[in-house]
């Protein structure tokens, strides 16, 4: 009995004592380390490459045990060179996640300074919603990306600076099938038409449904590797779509489309908005399709 309690006063209840405020902190630290780790991993080609990370150190561990030198020896060499290997193949990845990292932390005290009014979000959210009705009908395409945190200079380069007012007629003007930056995206910034004709990178992933083209392969891109809201309205079938967070949703009515950029822009809100209705996996589960109705004959055809 008496080496019971030694063993647990030892091992647990000493232990529990000298913990300290900074051992608190730490612990929390590296919870929240391993919580953003798993959730960039989560629906990326990453989530398949820890299962297999995790699979070869299991190997290793057990020929270590049971003194298989032959498979020791090759999974040995393997990490001297698979993490060199891994940081080349995975940059794109990388790359997205480092920049969402570095834009996080100044998100509350850009809010904290310079939050938006909410009549300029919802004048400018209206106006996008009317004009990418008006596109949908129309069946022409457009792309518009909504700048949030993440600065968006190098594609605003590849563009026309425009730095207009927002209006549905303006954006219509744009995309206009003979206009001159009618094929290129439209970059929102302080919610005003900053640039037009802009060319957007394409989402690396090669497991996206093959009937996307190449305006929703680049709305994904952008989303990938920014927190900007991307708004796409097919050429062929006028269906709007919304990219945020690389998540593609589609099949957006008036009502559904204003009230998801609404959600997304709001002071603050750092989170997806979030849909209604029957939803599908068309892409790493992450690309969906809303069944709307018909919101005063503004949607899509």
């Amino acid at each position: 009995m008496e080496s019971v309690m030694h063993f647990i006063t030892q091992y647990i209840v000493n232990p529990i004592l000298d913990i300290t405020l900074i051992d608190i902190i730490d612990i929390v630290l590296l919870a929240f380390v391993f919580y953003y780790v798993y959730r960039f991993i989560r629906d990326r080609r990453a989530g398949k490459l820890a299962i297999g990370v995790i699979l070869i150190i299991v190997i290793l561990i057990i020929s270590s045990a049971l003194q298989m030198h032959a498979i020791k020896f090759v999974l040995q060499n393997f990490y001297q060179v698979g993490i060199m290997a891994l940081l080349i193949v995975f940059q794109p990845e990388l790359r997205a996640a480092l920049e969402k990292v570095g834009a996080t932390p100044m998100t509350g005290l850009k809010n904290i300074g310079e939050q938006k009014d909410a009549e300029q979000i919802l004048s400018a959210v209206e106006a996008i919603t009317d004009a990418a009705c008006a596109l949908s009908r129309e069946k022409t395409g457009a792309l518009i990306v909504i700048e949030r945190s993440t600065k968006l200079g190098e594609y605003i380069k590849s563009g026309v600076v425009v730095n207009a007012q927002i209006s549905p007629f303006l954006l219509r003007n744009i995309f206009f099938n003979k206009a001159p930056l009618h094929d290129g995206a439209v970059i929102i910034r302080d919610y005003r038409v900053y640039a037009a004709g802009c060319f957007l990178p394409l989402s690396t992933h090669t497991d996206i449904i093959k009937d996307l083209g190449t305006r929703h392969r680049a709305a994904i891109g952008m989303s990938e590797i920014s927190d900007a809201p991307v708004i796409v309205v097919s050429e062929e079938t006028g269906v709007i779509s919304i990219a945020y967070e690389g998540t593609l949703r589609r099949n957006f009515s008036y009502r559904t489309l204003k009230q998801e950029l609404l959600t997304i822009l709001e002071p603050g809100s750092s989170t997806k908005g979030q849909g209604s209705g029957r939803t599908h996996h068309l892409r790493l589960g992450r690309t969906k399709n809303i069944d709307t109705q018909n919101e005063r004959g503004e949607t899509d055809k």
